[in-house]
């Protein structure tokens, strides 16, 4: 009853997730260039047209920069909620209308033995929303731009096998960078994205006793660097009483390069 996972790509220049449970595989955003996303999955040792569907976030280009083209060769059926649908149609060409399904926000559906659950967060897309996978009693959540993590997240996500979440900045690196104002605002309000000790706070109320790796996602390029991450949620973590390393791991992803795709 093996659940596995590998984050293909992460960050500001393009986001995609690979999950698979025996007969059925799927991913989540297609971030990069067709090109760039046969290249990822020829890594994972995976192909692209064995996928069972593909789920969409939000309708940002470096979550949606493949996704038609993808749909289009390889005839996968695309799923996502309304508003993300309608946002999403004039950016990524014609794709056919039987391959277009919809999936609610807060629902869950079923592909064979595969639950899928989605949940809101809140970032400044129409109707942003990530998922949970279930299957054989193990758990794998997605979770990155979101401005900060509610209560009501928290429930959804808590106890999770593996977590890969957002951390996509260190609060000083941004207010001392080269950004503008207004981009820096957006990216430190509630709809834009988690820092390095939010993240780790957020992590601290919903580890669990199954929880055993944690992937750090999101990482802004010039805002941000793995190592320093890395430290700020060791940091924090601990702070709260929490060492990592003893139930669980944190574990890097990359813009370019996939994570190994491991059983959770």
């Amino acid at each position: 009853m093996s659940l596995k996972m590998s984050v293909l790509a992460s960050g500001s220049t393009g986001n995609a997730i690979y999950v698979e449970a025996e007969e059925q595989s799927f991913l989540i955003d297609a971030g990069l260039s067709g090109k760039q996303m046969e290249g990822l999955f020829k890594q994972i040792d995976r192909k692209i047209d064995d996928l069972s569907a593909i789920f969409v976030t939000h309708e940002h280009s470096d979550h949606i920069k493949g996704i038609g083209v993808l749909a289009r060769k390889y005839q996968i059926p695309v799923y996502a909620n309304e508003k993300t649908w309608k946002a999403m149609d004039p950016l990524i060409g014609e794709v056919a209308l039987d391959q277009k399904f919809i999936f609610k926000m807060e629902t869950v559906q079923s592909f064979g033995s595969v639950d899928v659950e989605s949940f809101g967060v809140s970032h400044d897309a129409v109707e942003p929303m990530f998922y949970v996978f279930h299957h054989g009693g193990k758990k794998i959540v997605l979770i990155t731009d979101t401005g900060y993590v509610s209560e009501r997240m928290k429930k959804t996500i808590e106890n999770a096998n593996a977590y890969v979440f957002e951390s996509n900045h260190d609060v000083q690196m941004l207010r001392m960078g080269r950004y503008p104002w207004n981009i820096k605002r957006r990216i430190l309000s509630d709809v834009g994205h988690v820092s390095n000790e939010d993240a780790a706070l957020a992590m601290s109320e919903v580890i669990g006793n199954q929880t055993k790796s944690i992937y750090l996602a999101h990482l802004s390029l010039d805002n941000n660097m793995k190592e320093l991450a890395r430290m700020s949620v060791t940091q924090t973590l601990e702070s709260t009483g929490i060492t990592v390393g003893e139930t669980f791991q944190l574990y890097d992803t990359d813009p370019k390069n996939p994570t190994k795709l491991v059983a959770v």
